[in-house]
């Protein structure tokens, strides 16, 4: 390794900064003689007050990020991998991804009721569609309000009596240490997870050999090959930050079990899926997938996403 320092860019969120942390972790196991310089790179998702699909969709919390790779101003970039478009940006490419943390969603509420205890007509926050969809499939009578802010913004509403509940991801409070913070883990079975959640993304820009090989030693097989199945699912759909989309590559040995969801919040329209086959398969086991969904009318539903 060249006495190069490999200046990393991080969101300046407090869970950001705790997964920029817990990828240089890695990193540094994996190198313990290579250098770091972490360089904050503040989003225009971070920014906004708008909701997501208003501001643009998942790729706001990446784009400033990427442009600071493709200008150099930094070496490698840690996103949440769900927050990634599934359509891979030119001139970039995903190193590694890591080990994923727990892929489930969580139930924050004031009272510390589960799902199936909150009051008729409860208030529950949240700005995912996917999220929506499948709360109003398990509970139609519960109100949807949109809900921004930080993990600790969104808990602290929640505290505060603006919602009565809000659904976030295990894995971001798994990593800043505040599941106990969680009233339920709602099972997959529920609440089928996004595209990617749980697990951590290192870009580098695809011709600096060096960044690549460093960064390399931290992917972690088993979740990328998951991981590349349900974002070829999203790919072949063509889903945007407007539709319900869900799906759970899990594999087991030699095999991949994938689940996919397609789903329409206005109406209440659900449909699901699931393939298996050899994990070495894994991209064409998500195009299965969706073209399996799309010959049910996934293509109509997507269509009705505002």
């Amino acid at each position: 390794m060249s006495g190069r320092v490999f200046v990393v860019g991080s969101r300046g969120s407090r869970l950001s900064r705790r997964q920029t942390e817990l990828a240089l972790e890695a990193l540094r196991r994996a190198h313990p003689e290579a250098r770091f310089e972490v360089q904050a790179v503040r989003t225009f998702g971070d920014r906004s007050r708008a909701s997501l699909g208003e501001i643009g969709g998942r790729g706001v919390f990446v784009a400033e990020l990427e442009r600071a790779l493709v200008t150099g101003e930094i070496d490698i970039a840690v996103h949440s991998l769900k927050d990634m478009p599934s359509n891979a940006t030119d001139g970039l490419a995903v190193a590694a991804v890591t080990e994923r943390e727990d892929v489930r969603d969580v139930l924050v509420s004031r009272d510390g009721l589960t799902l199936a205890d909150l009051p008729d007509g409860a208030v529950v926050g949240t700005g995912s569609p996917r999220r929506a969809t499948q709360l109003l499939a398990a509970r139609p009578d519960l109100r949807i309000a949109d809900i921004r802010g930080n993990v600790d913004t969104r808990i602290r509403k929640v505290e505060d009596g603006l919602y009565d509940a809000a659904v976030l991801a295990a894995a971001g409070l798994v990593r800043l240490g505040w599941l106990d913070r969680a009233a339920e883990v709602l099972p997959t079975e529920v609440m089928l997870p996004a595209v990617g959640q749980g697990a951590l993304a290192l870009q580098v820009r695809a011709d600096d050999t060096e960044a690549t090989e460093l960064v390399s030693a931290v992917d972690h097989p088993a979740s990328r090959r998951a991981t590349t199945a349900e974002r070829a699912f999203e790919a072949r759909l063509g889903g945007g930050c407007h539709a319900a989309i869900a799906a759970l590559g899990e594999p087991n040995g030699a095999r991949l079990r994938l689940r996919g969801l397609v789903g329409d919040p206005a109406s209440g329209r659900l449909l699901r899926g699931e393939v298996e086959g050899p994990v070495a398969e894994a991209e064409s086991l998500g195009v299965r997938l969706a073209e399996q969904l799309i010959e049910q009318g996934a293509a109509s539903l997507l269509e009705v996403a505002p």
